[in-house]
């Protein structure tokens, strides 16, 4: 196992900067997960500490060596990628044991190693099939299982589960959380799946525009974002943005719209800001103010309400069943504990 830390990262192409000088430190055997829109920059960050990449400047330690001008071979890293590539004319043994026959290890010691992968994975009894005889998921194991065996001390996972049904997801989310568990590994794992990122990592770090936003642990980075971006990529539903002037009664999204914000600094009264509440943290409150539904949509375990106040779109989530119609008008209130406050023009909190 080894830490890994990656200091002062730039990627471009000629004029095309992708890292902008990224800064991330990742202990030995923790799980982190490299989260962001499409194009963010995140699979290039990671097939950079693979040695895929070359570096434009900075420098990536794997433990205590810099790895910048190292071959991939020599890193002591496993690469799990989105499309498994597996061999196709292999069994699921031979592509779970060719890492090691190219490193020339002996038979003695390549059969001990797939065979903890496969008790690991629950492929012992798929051994023998070949790649095109197994299911998404069952594939996505091989891939994890060739990574195994070779002990690495850096597994390296780039959006494993994009290619699979929903359900299967969050299946395999769990496997490779309980692998990591029982491997205590070092984990960098890329995803655009926010709810990924937040169920299976010990720390998130948030990437935009290849900059990073954001790091800490899943709640650290839900409960106190440190933008407006963040706040509004980790969480699904999306955070509420609403628009509004701040007051000494709080912001007016109009005349007759008004959100509490206790705390708010005197100084910005006046101000246009963006009020930030999360689906879940609205209630039905004959005290609160009016919105007109929209749209409810009943998922069984929770009902999610598509409403309009002052001209802006809300999204609120109640865990009991909600009885209220399309065109009706309900009130809502906040919960003032959980409310933010942005500068619409940086993204910053105020």
């Amino acid at each position: 196992m080894a830490s890994v830390s990656i200091q002062g990262v730039r990627k471009s192409y000629g004029d095309v900067h992708i890292i902008r000088g990224v800064d991330v430190d990742i202990r030995d055997g923790e799980f982190v997960t490299l989260v962001g829109p499409s194009g963010c920059g995140k699979s290039t960050l990671l097939r950079m500490v693979a040695g895929l990449e070359d570096i434009s400047e900075g420098q990536i330690h794997i433990g205590p060596k810099v790895v910048n001008d190292m071959p991939p071979k020599d890193r002591d890293i496993a690469m799990v990628f989105q499309s498994y590539a597996l061999y196709p004319h292999m069994t699921v043994q031979e592509n779970m044991a060719f890492s090691l026959k190219m490193k020339g290890a002996p038979q003695a010691e390549i059969a001990p190693k797939v065979d903890r992968a496969a008790r690991i994975l629950d492929l012992g009894h798929l051994l023998d099939r070949y790649p095109r005889q197994l299911s998404g998921g069952q594939r996505q194991r091989v891939a994890m299982g060739r990574a195994i065996v070779r002990d690495p001390q850096v597994f390296l996972f780039d959006e494993p589960l994009s290619n699979l049904d929903a359900k299967l997801r969050v299946q395999m989310r769990t496997e490779i959380k309980a692998l990591h568990q029982r491997l205590k590994t070092t984990v960098i794992y890329v995803t655009h799946d926010q709810v990924e990122a937040m169920t299976m990592a010990d720390k998130i770090v948030v990437l935009n525009d290849g900059v990073v936003q954001q790091v800490g642990s899943p709640l650290e980075v839900y409960d106190h974002p440190a933008n407006q971006f963040v706040a509004g990529f980790i969480g699904s539903p999306a955070m509420n943005f609403l628009k509004g002037r701040l007051r000494a009664d709080g912001l007016a999204l109009d005349e007759r719209h008004v959100l509490p914000c206790p705390g708010a600094p005197a100084a910005r009264i006046g101000a246009e800001l963006v009020y930030g509440v999360r689906p879940e943290h609205f209630r039905f409150d004959d005290a609160g103010f009016e919105a007109k539904v929209e749209v409810v949509e009943p998922t069984g375990s929770e009902t999610q309400v598509m409403a309009s106040a002052a001209g802006q779109a809300i999204t609120a989530v109640f865990r009991e069943r909600v009885g209220a119609r399309p065109g009706e008008i309900i009130r809502l209130a906040v919960d003032e504990g959980h409310a933010h406050l942005f500068d619409p023009a940086t993204g910053r909190p105020v």
